[in-house]
């Protein structure tokens, strides 16, 4: 017998035989598994290129598939969509090339209203839950914590012990107050929301830091609704009776609807934005910051993103994968429009 025979061949991977089959990974396995909708003339084909290429699927992972559903549902009390819209928009793209599908059902802030969103899931045996809301310090109005299925928390509260995804508001202050600084801003003030959120907080205590570290006075931040009402108002608090070097030259706004009010209230004062403030939002609404004039800067959650890796924590859970429960927070980005103006000298 010979000693130098060769290696077995490697054996054929469900991405081959998609790839050879002209479809998508996700769309052969359901073929393969007798699941999904598609003509009987593509599920043939999937199954004929598999048998050509002498594809075996494993015997434990095919039975695997068989409990599952291919479903995820999405809970959110975020009535208008602002944040949970999106968040599932990430999930989706997030879960697509798995086969999954996502559905959205609004809890409002209703216990018995989720209660039935639950009960009708775990009827439909979605394979697992992402729940999102409208602030990362509360929780949505219904018990998930002891679901026979995993359940992962994004933008919204988690449970003791469970997995959950937020933005890093405090990193999002940082790069707002940092670009001011780099522009040559030195009096930033401070305009946010109601004192009773904690990323208003989180917001203020970097803002402060940022400024101490470059050497510059922080004022108190002005804190009201998140509204442009509320930022029309808080210019009138910033200028009302104060000289020049008393107001600012640029402010820092909790969110971009009171950012819009600020600008539409310097506006009316003869101030120029940017020539003489700069101005900076948070949330990067892109509805409300393309339309300001001039267009806003806005810090933005990359909620997407923090939605995709909620779906990919998601998928791991279901495939029976470990992960350490906590919290992860996602970095923000700064989106330059024209607010702001140009550094000193630029």
């Amino acid at each position: 017998m010979s000693s130098d025979a060769s290696p077995a061949p490697p054996p054929v991977t469900l991405r081959e035989v998609a790839s050879a089959a002209g479809v998508s990974v996700a769309t052969a396995s359901k073929a393969l598994n007798g699941q999904g909708r598609m003509t009987a003339e593509t599920r043939e084909r999937i199954r004929e290129t598999a048998r050509r290429l002498g594809f075996r699927p494993n015997s434990l992972a095919q039975s695997l598939l068989r409990k599952r559903s291919f479903t995820v549902g999405l809970l959110t009390n975020d009535t208008y969509g602002r944040f949970s819209l999106p968040l599932m928009a990430g999930v989706s793209d997030a879960l697509v090339d798995a086969g999954v599908s996502v559905f959205l059902c609004n809890v409002e802030d209703d216990p018995r209203l989720g209660q039935l969103h639950v009960d009708a899931m775990l009827d439909k045996r979605v394979d697992g839950i992402i729940a999102t809301g409208k602030r990362i310090d509360r929780h949505l109005p219904i018990d998930l914590s002891n679901l026979r299925i995993p359940v992962i928390y994004a933008f919204t509260q988690p449970d003791a012990g469970a997995i959950g995804f937020e933005s890093d508001d405090a990193g999002g202050a940082r790069l707002a107050v940092e670009h001011f600084c780099a522009l040559g801003r030195r009096r930033i003030a401070h305009v946010s929301g109601p004192a009773s959120f904690a990323v208003v907080h989180e917001r203020a205590r970097a803002y402060r830091e940022v400024l101490a570290e470059h050497g510059l006075p922080a004022a108190e931040p002005l804190l009201g609704a998140w509204s442009e009402g509320w930022g029309h108002e808080a210019v009138a608090k910033l200028f009302d009776g104060k000289g020049r070097a008393e107001t600012p030259d640029a402010v820092f706004c909790g969110n971009d609807q009171i950012a819009r009010g600020v600008i539409d209230a310097l506006r009316e004062r003869g101030i120029g934005v940017p020539e003489e403030i700069g101005v900076i939002g948070f949330d990067n609404w892109e509805i409300v910051a393309e339309a300001t004039r001039p267009p806003l800067t806005s810090v933005d959650m990359n909620l997407a993103t923090l939605g995709r890796e909620a779906g990919l924590a998601l998928l791991s859970l279901v495939g029976g994968q470990a992960a350490l429960p906590g919290i992860r927070k996602l970095p923000c980005r700064l989106v330059v429009r024209q607010s702001c103006g140009r550094p000193v000298g630029g």
